[in-house]
């Protein structure tokens, strides 16, 4: 939700800032805008855009054959052949996996029980693109698994240092996809440059159905029609600063259809990450969640050890409420009204 008003001027968010974007193999989109780089592109003009923007887009850093594995692994991971999830026990072998699938929106931290998905975590890419445009030194500390099939909520205007937070800012989302990803089907939307403000902007519960349970920033100086699709082929990544305001729409092509994606969270290793509650005793400014993955150089915390604390979970849609992220008055508008006393005369 924007402070912008309807006499605010429609702007063209994005700096074009030039330079050698790599050698193109990918067919979509067919125009390919500023912002997207193939693997063998000018770093240099890789970090230039991300800095100016707050995000860009790597196509094909997964091939077909890898890409066809994370869409074969998140059906077994979703049937339970990887372990049954919460609330959610193992499908009956006759199911049909579209049947499967379209119980899930969300499921968190797959890598903590897939090998695949542990893998997509250090693919090389995506590795050498987080080098370019976070330091030498990087490290994972989430992953998430987007099903999303024909039907299924976005997510509302957010910035996902909300939910991640760092000490300098060096948080980035690699968001894989694993089917093309489009307008009709639910892609990402961006606000070009809205990471530069540096400010968290406050956030409320949407009760508007388009979205799924987290809530929504609001009072940003940016119009919705500011916003720019980032439509891409099945195998291309999507980095975005966690300070970026983005969101996504719902799902709406035909029945069958998905636009799954795995989003891994990354930071620079120099900062420490106080994620989650300290431990008893510990001052909050020393704490450092310490369930991380190096990918990339050296831990200067390593001497601190590394834990196993995620396990993986579903995460809610909003189809029968949000009691589980967020409590019983986070209800959608329609249910509000239907739950409100009549009126007498």
């Amino acid at each position: 939700m924007s402070s912008a008003t309807l006499e605010t001027p429609i702007r063209n968010l994005v700096t074009a800032t030039g330079g050698f974007a790599g050698t193109r193999r990918s067919q979509f989109p067919n125009v390919r805008p500023p912002g997207y780089f193939s693997p063998d592109a000018d770093p240099a003009a890789v970090r230039a855009f991300f800095e100016a923007n707050g995000y860009l887009v790597l196509e094909n850093a997964f091939n077909p054959a890898e890409v066809e594995e994370l869409k074969q692994e998140t059906t077994q991971i979703c049937r339970g052949q990887r372990g049954e999830l919460p609330d959610h026990p193992a499908a009956d072998p006759a199911e049909p996996d579209d049947s499967v699938l379209q119980r899930f929106l969300c499921i968190h931290f797959p890598h903590k029980c897939s090998d695949v998905m542990l893998r997509a975590i250090h693919n090389q890419p995506t590795i050498k693109t987080l080098t370019t445009v976070v330091g030498p030194n990087v490290k994972c500390m989430q992953s998430m698994l987007f099903i999303k099939s024909s039907g299924k909520p976005g997510q509302a205007w957010h910035q996902d240092e909300d939910y991640i937070p760092t000490r300098d800012r060096s948080l980035i989302g690699a968001w894989i996809s694993i089917d093309r990803a489009n307008t009709d089907n639910g892609c990402l939307w961006v606000l070009p440059g809205s990471h530069r403000h540096g400010i968290l902007w406050e956030q409320h519960w949407h009760g508007d159905r388009r979205f799924d349970c987290a809530e929504e920033s609001v009072n940003f100086p940016y119009r919705d029609e500011e916003a720019i699709p980032v439509e891409v082929e099945a195998g291309s990544v999507v980095f975005f600063n966690g300070y970026l305001l983005h969101r996504s729409l719902p799902n709406k092509a035909p029945q069958g259809t998905y636009r799954r994606s795995l989003v891994n969270h990354y930071m620079t290793c120099e900062s420490r990450l106080p994620w989650g509650k300290p431990p008893e005793g510990e001052h909050n400014g020393h704490f450092d969640h310490r369930d991380i993955i190096i990918v990339a150089g050296k831990d200067p915390y390593a001497y601190r050890g590394y834990e196993s604390i995620h396990k993986p979970s579903v995460r809610p849609s909003g189809q029968g409420g949000c009691d589980k992220w967020g409590g019983k008055g986070r209800q959608y508008k329609e249910a509000a009204k239907a739950e409100a006393p009549a009126a007498t005369a």
